[in-house]
């Protein structure tokens, strides 16, 4: 079986795990601060706060910038469930902004007409999340742009794109963002085991971000309420969190920082040979925009209306060929909980249209041409 995905660890990888194993820290110690080092050289960012998983990032940003009961947040429902459990963590409600049908992304015009309406029904949201689908960014200016009209905090799923850029820079860096989420999990372009980092311009936001993943608790003098009587005190001074990532997956991660760029050249050469190998099959391939740079965590191709097969039994013979293809995502407003709340089938049309016919091919740089071609064989017997 071809994976869909597959983590890339080298030798050198498992020599900086090892010597963390055999050090004097295993877990908060100093390699957590080199991996918050590396991934915010790598971003562009002031701060980066690194946790045990993006689902736990994205619940700080929320804490850190005060949502709560009453508030709202909006995000795309082409995404994974955690850009909208997030908001229910912290008792807020949760809407959703159909995609652009070419980027796969939240729909900026969608967006501003539902920002519209919102005005006038007095039910604007406090949080806006973007997420930059299989590592293509948002046009997150624009997203800011509204940001600023409607008064609006913005959080940036970047789970799917670390190393990708927007007009000319790097995600992450906080220009058109309050905070900035990426994913470590073992599919993604670079890996921990399990983590997640948040990043972000504001040393204020940063600073409650690391209380918070830590129980909230604190050795900080000028944070405590009484004196200290001696260094082995501490005062928990809001409700937080174990979210705290272990120096054994830092290690990992900050080794693998130092292939990032490899990564991506590798992703962005498969990627564009599946556009040379799958031109004139009866799919859509993925679109990116000019301005952009996507990280390539995803390829993702769509059945054509009239396909001879459906997307579910292309996947399932696809499968039985040995291609590990997947889909992402089901529309988050229909999964029974999101149901429950009130969401339903055919309230956002382009993202239920574009799962039904979607498919996630192999990529991740183990990727031979070989099996590449493959895959590539595989989609043609099926659709030709």
């Amino acid at each position: 079986m071809i994976p869909y995905g597959r983590q890339d660890v080298s030798a050198e990888d498992i020599a900086e795990v090892v010597a963390v194993l055999q050090s004097d820290f295993l877990t908060q110690g100093p390699a957590v601060e080199r991996f918050e080092a590396a991934v915010a050289e790598a971003c562009g960012a002031r701060h980066a706060v690194a946790v045990n998983s993006a689902t736990s990032a994205l619940h700080l940003a929320c804490r850190a910038l005060d949502l709560g009961p009453g508030d709202r947040l909006w995000t795309t429902p082409n995404t994974f469930v955690a850009s909208a459990n997030c908001a229910l963590y912290c008792g807020a409600s949760v809407d959703f902004v159909d995609i652009d049908a070419r980027t796969l992304n939240l729909s900026v015009d969608v967006l501003a007409d539902k920002l519209d309406k919102a005005e006038r029904d007095g039910r604007l949201p406090k949080f806006v999340v973007p997420v930059h689908f299989a590592g293509q960014p948002c046009d997150m200016a624009a997203i800011a742009d509204l940001a600023r009209r409607y008064g609006f905090r913005v959080v940036e799923d970047a789970s799917h794109a670390i190393g990708a850029r927007y007009r000319g820079e790097p995600v992450g860096t906080g220009r058109h963002a309050d905070i900035t989420v990426f994913s470590f999990h073992p599919v993604k372009i670079v890996t921990t085991g399990e983590g997640g980092v948040a990043a972000t311009p504001d040393a204020a936001l940063a600073e409650r971000m690391r209380l918070l993943r830590s129980h909230g608790i604190t050795r900080d003098a000028a944070r405590m309420a009484s004196a200290s009587p001696g260094p082995w005190y501490y005062e928990q001074v809001e409700l937080g969190y174990n979210y705290r990532m272990t120096d054994i997956q830092a290690a990992l991660g900050a080794s693998q920082m130092r292939r990032l760029d490899t990564f991506l050249e590798r992703r962005r050469t498969l990627a564009a040979r599946y556009d040379r190998l799958l031109a004139g099959l009866p799919l859509q391939l993925p679109h990116q925009e000019a301005w952009a740079a996507s990280a390539w965590h995803l390829y993702v191709v769509q059945l054509a209306d009239g396909a001879r097969v459906t997307r579910d039994e292309s996947f399932a013979r696809l499968r039985e060929a040995g291609i590990g293809v997947n889909v992402h995502y089901i529309p988050v407003h229909t999964q029974p909980w999101y149901r429950r709340l009130g969401f339903d089938w055919g309230q956002f049309p382009v993202a239920e249209a574009y799962y039904r016919r979607a498919l996630s091919l192999p990529l991740y740089p183990g990727l031979g041409e070989a099996e590449q071609d493959q895959v590539v064989e595989a989609l043609r017997r099926l659709l030709s």
